[in-house]
């Protein structure tokens, strides 16, 4: 079982439970046993741009300077820029520093391999075996050094820039960027301006304190007046990390990880071996617009450790999440929000069309989502009258519509999903069908 490693790495608040300093420097020395296995090379350090993020560097640095291993640190840079330099310097090991999109009190440790992927389970159970092991130092002749990639960022911004057309020009496009005052804030703007974007940059003023307050892809609102104020082609939103991407219309709609996800889809159908991977919260439209396009559709768990996964099992390139976490495997290792919107830049300005009419082929389901809060977490399994429910629910919908139960993975919840034509109907079978779960789940404490 697993002590410390979650599906997206480490994460807590700093200061509570155990994300301290005192332990986040003998997770760098225990990642730094491990990953001396590995190979040669150094192990790069990047971070966003909240405050914690200097105290974790410095941890991390000692940590890993202790074990033996050498660092590269990059300073602010988005989750996948960091796992191309991991790859591109033939680093032994890559490690992020961030939180992604939560609040800047909160942070986290995820660690890439050499080959810019997420590390193996195997790999991060043995670091967590070594922190069990006393902490011991290696002779001063042997310990690590630490040197700053001063130009990690135009490495990265030039990276993004190959992932299209070298014929693409932008020029004419009037874009609103939202960097969320985090890791992208001195790089986003930069990609799109290269190629020949007017840009208007917002959230891209970091404090340390404001990363994803009231902007980025969780918090479109303002780049949506944003982009009804300047008359802008488009709004692209990301996240505190880089790696999610909401985008905005220039009616102001916002367009979503699924509607990002069906774009792309479709503009790169002939290179995408015959299949997109969604989850199991995917708009049901998405994938009536996907088979549509002549491809298969996949759903895997919620989470893009999944996504990834069942990339991988299945020999397919595309995947997504409803939250903008959109992975093109043929382009890159991860989410990458940049490049996903990049994809998306370069088919408005192939076809000509604008982001509303990309994205009009697809027509979104209504859904409903409730929570069944509990005092504690339940499996759902062994409860024959809650699978009646559902039947009938999706006997109501006639195959043209989704239910969906499933346990929070951080919470002692259970999420009720209901999707299907109509709004009426969908929000009726929704209120029965918690209703009627949240009693038999009483019912059985």
């Amino acid at each position: 079982m697993r002590k410390y490693f979650g599906t997206d790495g480490i994460r807590g608040s700093v200061g509570e439970g155990f994300i301290t300093p005192d332990f986040v420097m003998k997770l760098g020395w225990a990642a730094g046993r491990v990953l001396a296995k590995t190979g040669s090379g150094p192990v790069l350090i990047g971070k966003d741009t909240r405050i914690s993020g200097y105290m974790f560097e410095s941890a991390l640095e000692a940590g890993l300077s202790a074990a033996g291993v050498d660092i590269r640190l990059l300073g602010p840079m988005p989750t996948p820029g960091i796992a191309f330099l991991t790859r591109s310097t033939r680093a032994r090991g890559g490690i992020v520093i961030s939180a992604s999109h939560n609040p800047y009190y909160d942070n986290g440790i995820k660690f890439f391999a050499a080959d810019g992927t997420k590390l193996p389970d195997e790999v991060e159970l043995e670091i967590e075996r070594e922190m069990e092991q006393p902490m011991q130092t290696v002779y001063s002749r042997h310990l690590g050094k630490a040197l700053r990639i001063n130009d990690a960022a135009r490495r990265y911004i030039e990276f993004c820039k190959s992932r299209i057309q070298p014929s693409l020009d932008l020029k004419g496009m009037k874009l609103v960027v939202d960097c969320a005052h985090g890791a992208a804030y001195n790089i986003a703007p930069s990609v799109f301006e290269e190629l020949g974007a007017e840009v208007i940059s917002i959230g891209a003023e970091p404090d340390g304190l404001n990363i994803n307050e009231e902007c980025g892809a969780t918090k479109p609102e303002m780049l949506r007046d944003s982009v009804l104020e300047n008359q802008a082609d488009a709004g692209i939103a990301l996240d505190g990390d880089g790696d999610r991407l909401i985008m905005i219309d220039r009616r102001g709609n916002v367009v979503d990880g699924d509607e990002a996800l069906f774009i792309i889809a479709r503009a790169r159908r002939d290179r995408i071996n015959g299949g997109v991977v969604g989850t199991q919260m995917s708009n049901f439209g998405l994938e009536l617009a996907i088979r549509e396009l002549g491809l298969d559709f996949h759903r895997s768990k919620v989470g893009d450790r999944y996504v990834m996964e069942m990339l991988q099992e299945k020999n397919l390139k595309l995947g997504g999440e409803s939250s903008g976490h959109i992975i093109n495997l043929d382009l890159a290792t991860t989410g990458d929000g940049i490049i996903s919107a990049l994809q998306i830049l370069e088919e408005m300005s192939r076809s000509g069309r604008s982001l509303y009419d990309l994205k009009q082929p697809m027509s979104k389901y209504p859904q409903r989502l409730n929570n069944i809060r509990l005092e504690n977490r339940v499996d759902l399994g062994g409860h024959p009258e809650i699978d009646v429910l559902v039947r009938e629910a999706m006997a109501a919908l006639a195959g043209r519509g989704r239910v969906l139960l499933r346990p929070s993975g951080t919470e002692p919840l259970i999420r009720v999903m209901v999707e299907g034509e109509n709004l009426e109907q969908v929000e009726d079978l929704a209120l029965r069908l918690t209703h009627g779960v949240e009693q038999i789940l009483r019912n059985q404490r």
